[in-house]
Formats: C-alpha cells, sequence, structure tokens
C-alpha cells in the first residue's frame, strides 16, 4: 500500500512531500465538489424542464376544455334554477374565476419553495467554506528534536537488546 504520492505509507515524508500530497488531495477535492455542484444543477434543469413541460400540457388541455365547462354549467345551473340563462353563464365565469385565483395562489406557494432550492450553493458555500480553512491553516511549530546516532553508533545496542530478548 502506498501514499497519492507514492512513498510507501508509514514512511517518514519530507515537507515538501506532504505538501504535495496535500495539494494534490485538495485539487481532487476542487474536482469532486465542482462536479457534485454540476450534477444536482443538471439534476434541478431535469426537475424544471419536466414541471415546465406537464404544467403546459395541462394548461393547454384546461384551455381547450374550458368551452365545454362554461356550457355544461350554465345549462346545468339553468335547469337547476330556472334562472335567465345570461346569469347562469355569468355563475360560470365566477367559478372560473375562482378555480383561477386558487391555482394562482398555489403557483405561488410553489415558485417560493423552488427559489428556496439551493443544491449548488450549498456546494459553493463548502468549497469556500474549505478554502478558508486552507488560507487559514499554518503548520504546527515542531519541537527541535536532537540528532539521531548514526546507525554504526546504534548496532552494538541493538544487538545487545536483540540478545538479551532471545535468551
Amino acid at each position: 500500500m502506498s501514499a497519492p504520492d507514492g512513498s510507501p505509507v508509514g514512511a517518514e515524508r519530507s515537507i515538501g512531500q506532504l505538501f504535495a500530497s496535500a495539494t494534490t488531495e485538495m485539487s481532487a477535492l476542487v474536482h469532486d465538489e465542482i462536479a457534485l455542484a454540476k450534477a444536482q444543477l443538471k439534476q434541478d434543469v431535469k426537475r424544471g424542464a419536466t414541471s415546465g413541460g406537464a404544467f403546459t400540457v395541462a394548461a393547454l388541455v384546461l384551455v381547450f376544455s374550458l368551452p365545454m365547462l362554461n356550457f355544461a354549467l350554465a345549462y346545468g345551473i339553468r335547469t337547476w334554477s330556472d334562472w335567465n340563462l345570461a346569469i347562469c353563464f355569468l355563475l360560470s365565469f365566477a367559478a372560473n374565476v375562482l378555480v383561477a385565483v386558487v391555482l394562482a395562489l398555489i403557483g405561488v406557494v410553489f415558485a417560493k419553495k423552488a427559489r428556496k432550492g439551493k443544491g449548488p450553493q450549498k456546494v459553493a458555500a463548502s468549497m469556500k467554506e474549505t478554502a478558508g480553512v486552507l488560507q487559514k491553516a499554518k503548520p504546527h511549530p515542531r519541537p527541535e528534536q536532537p540528532e539521531a546516532p548514526a546507525l554504526e553508533d546504534r548496532a552494538p545496542a541493538a544487538i545487545e537488546a536483540v540478545a538479551r530478548s532471545t535468551s
């Protein structure tokens, strides 16, 4: 197993290698967040187009069926009440206006909900937060460590320790 920069995991890596690894991972993170934003935007556009097409077809069907509905309603009122036919048609018109007002209010509610949908904005905010954290990041100060003894100096002590542990 190896780190993203190719060095073995657990091996001491230099600051340059750590920085290169962090830069590579940050670049991958930014690319992934951009891909996520694109996918969310594509999904929102697809949903919007589907709903727009459905609303258009529904409106056309309603427009072409309204004259039949108006005549049926006016003649139905005339049959039940024996009122003048003109009054019956006015009542039919008033019913259409009432239905249109209710549908317009429903449309306003859904339009407000659609404006609140913030998929890509959430990703953009996340990217800004990540960038802000990285800009404020400072390396931890490392205490001065004494120089490790050379391998030749450690060899006798290591051999002695191994010999004691095996006996």
